[in-house]
């Protein structure tokens, strides 16, 4: 009987480094209140955005998670031809086939490494980087390029009152590689398809069927998905500490999914996190990125100092399915 040869790759892996783009285009709560019948306050309130970033007709999906994804590489000092794999994170890629991966490995430069998109929404980036994590070290790649990237405004109604101060653009991206000690830890990840319809787009067949086509533009039950996520989620990044071995006490950053500010707060007070845990807040400049905002956050943190080499970070993100993950990592 023939016995398959099986491969193993390295025995631990970890964020070796993280990049980020930003759109050029700076949009502050005045340019999108009329449109909803609205105020700055009430959306400072309601989410704590002041401003977020769309991009312009020239920034593409592809185009800003190559942006990111050539920082990423920068910072941790290999050479593009070195990626094995492409994991890609959005639900802005407004083609169904080919995968935007693709087409972000060939604009890099690595058109041998495999490549392929992941839609699970606002978690896919950390859905990725539990991929990127298994490859390196099941030897099926020895680095790996995960990227979270979202041109919502593209499909954002600019008059529905519950998304359209919300979504944003952008892109955020790491590569995870081989590592002498535990860099991420185990995922806890899930789904809770009881809720299904609270964050979509429509039915593409309904849009083509329609007397006046547009874009598949999201909608969403913001309150239903604020219940759920403030409260169902700190259990889940509780048990992501408690599979790494980590106390919130030892803990230095919080990295959640941006998604709105209220329920940032409602998990730390939730998981009783100490003051001296710094906690993202990108949210309040670049809006709700999906896909893009943990990574976008996490780079933000370390570019001000809030976040420093060999700090313990916790991500978590959530959204449309309802899907969620959550790891701990050390940083780069």
């Amino acid at each position: 009987m023939t016995t398959l040869k099986a491969e193993s790759g390295s025995a631990h892996s970890a964020i070796l480094g993280v990049g980020a783009y930003r759109p050029s285009r700076l949009v502050p709560n005045a340019d999108v209140v009329d449109a909803i019948d609205s105020s700055d306050e009430w959306i400072q309130q309601r989410s704590g955005i002041k401003t977020r970033r769309f991009a312009d007709e020239s920034e593409t999906v592809i185009s800003m998670a190559v942006g990111a994804a050539r920082k990423a590489v920068e910072s941790a000092g290999i050479d593009i031809r070195q990626v094995d794999c492409v994991i890609v994170a959005t639900v802005s890629h407004l083609l169904q086939t080919p995968s935007a991966a693709t087409a972000i490995a060939h604009q890099l430069g690595t058109d041998q490494a495999a490549a392929f998109d992941i839609s699970a929404a606002c978690a896919g980036f950390c859905h990725g980087v539990a991929l990127a994590n298994d490859m390196v070290r099941g030897g099926s790649a020895r680095y790996a390029l995960v990227i979270g990237v979202e041109k919502l405004s593209d499909i954002t109604d600019p008059t529905d009152r519950g998304t359209a101060f919300i979504f944003a653009d952008g892109a955020g991206a790491v590569v995870v590689g081989p590592s002498e000690t535990p860099g991420i830890g185990p995922v806890v990840w899930g789904s809770d398809g009881e809720h299904y319809d609270h964050i979509r787009t429509p039915d593409l067949s309904d849009l083509v069927a329609s007397d006046q086509p547009h874009m598949p533009f999201l909608s969403m039950k913001g309150s239903e998905v604020f219940r759920w996520a403030s409260f169902a989620m700190a259990k889940v990044a509780q048990q992501a500490l408690d599979r790494a071995g980590v106390t919130v006490d030892e803990l230095n950053c919080f990295v959640p999914h941006q998604a709105n500010n209220r329920i940032t707060d409602a998990m730390a007070r939730a998981m009783k996190l100490p003051p001296s845990v710094k906690i993202a807040r990108d949210i309040i400049d670049a809006g709700n990125t999906s896909a893009a905002s943990v990574p976008m956050a996490l780079d933000r943190m370390i570019e001000e100092g809030d976040a420093r080499s060999g700090d313990i970070a916790l991500l978590i993100a959530f959204g449309a399915g309802l899907s969620y993950a959550a790891q701990v990592v050390v940083l780069p």
